[in-house]
C-alpha cells in the first residue's frame, strides 16, 4: 500500500484495488482531554485548599483561646480532654500543612520539572491529606464527647450553687444569678464547641475530597511518565 500524506495531518492508505482507508491521529485530542482534567483538579484544588486553612486558622486561633481562660469551676473537665490531646493545635497544623503543601505541589506541576519529583510531592500531599482525616475524624469523637459532657456538668453546677445558697440562706435574687451564670457558661462552651465541631466535620470532607483529587493526580501524571 502507497501511504499519501494530507495537509490536514490525515494519513490515507491506498489498497491495491483502490479502496482507501483514511487514518487519524487520535493522540492528540486525548492528551488535550488530559490537560483539560488536569487544569480542572487544579482549580478545585485551589478553592478546597483555600477554605481547609481558613478552617484550621479558626480553629487554632479558637484553641489558644481556650487554652488562656482561667478554670471554669465545674466545667474544667468538659474541655481539658479536649485541650489535653492537643487536637486544636495538633489537627489545625497539619490541616495547614496539608494545605500548604497542596498549593507548593500545584504550582510546582505548572513548571516544566522532572516527572518523577512531581509524582513524589503528589504521594505526600495525598498522604498528608490522608492524615488529615484521621485528625479530623478523631477530633470530631473528642469534640462530640465534649458536647455530650455539658449538660451533666451544667446540672452539677447549678446543684452545687443551690446548696450553697440553702447552707448561707442567701435570698431570691442570688439564687437566680448563680442559675444563669451556670447558663450562659453552657451556652458559651456550648457554642465554641459546636463551631469546632462544624470545622472538624469541614476538614473531613474536604481532606477527603482533597485526596480524592490528589489520587487522580498522581494516576495522570503516572500516564504521562
Amino acid at each position: 500500500m502507497i501511504p499519501q500524506v494530507v495537509t490536514n495531518e490525515t494519513i490515507t492508505m491506498i489498497s491495491p484495488n483502490g479502496i482507501n482507508f483514511p487514518q487519524t491521529d487520535e493522540s492528540q485530542p486525548t492528551q488535550q482531554r488530559q490537560d483539560s482534567l488536569k487544569k480542572h483538579l487544579k482549580a478545585e484544588i485551589k478553592v478546597i485548599v483555600a477554605i481547609q486553612i481558613m478552617c484550621a486558622v479558626t480553629m487554632l486561633a479558637l484553641g489558644i483561646i481556650w487554652a488562656s481562660v482561667p478554670p471554669v469551676p465545674y466545667f474544667n473537665s468538659v474541655f481539658s480532654v479536649l485541650l489535653k490531646s492537643g487536637y486544636p493545635f495538633i489537627g489545625a497544623l497539619v490541616f495547614i500543612a496539608s494545605g500548604i503543601l497542596s498549593i507548593i505541589t500545584e504550582r510546582k506541576s505548572t513548571k516544566p520539572l522532572v516527572e518523577h519529583n512531581i509524582s513524589i510531592k503528589v504521594d505526600a500531599s495525598l498522604t498528608l491529606n490522608i492524615l488529615s482525616v484521621s485528625f479530623a475524624l478523631v477530633g470530631i469523637i473528642i469534640i462530640s464527647v465534649s458536647l455530650a459532657g455539658l449538660h451533666p456538668a451544667s446540672e452539677q453546677c447549678k446543684q452545687s450553687k443551690e446548696l450553697s445558697l440553702i447552707e448561707h440562706d442567701y435570698y431570691q435574687p442570688f439564687y437566680n444569678s448563680d442559675r444563669s451564670e451556670c447558663a450562659v457558661t453552657k451556652s458559651v462552651l456550648t457554642g465554641a464547641l459546636s463551631v469546632m465541631l462544624i470545622i472538624s466535620v469541614l476538614e473531613f470532607g474536604l481532606a477527603l475530597l482533597s485526596a480524592m483529587l490528589w489520587l487522580r493526580e498522581g494516576v495522570l501524571t503516572s500516564l504521562r511518565m
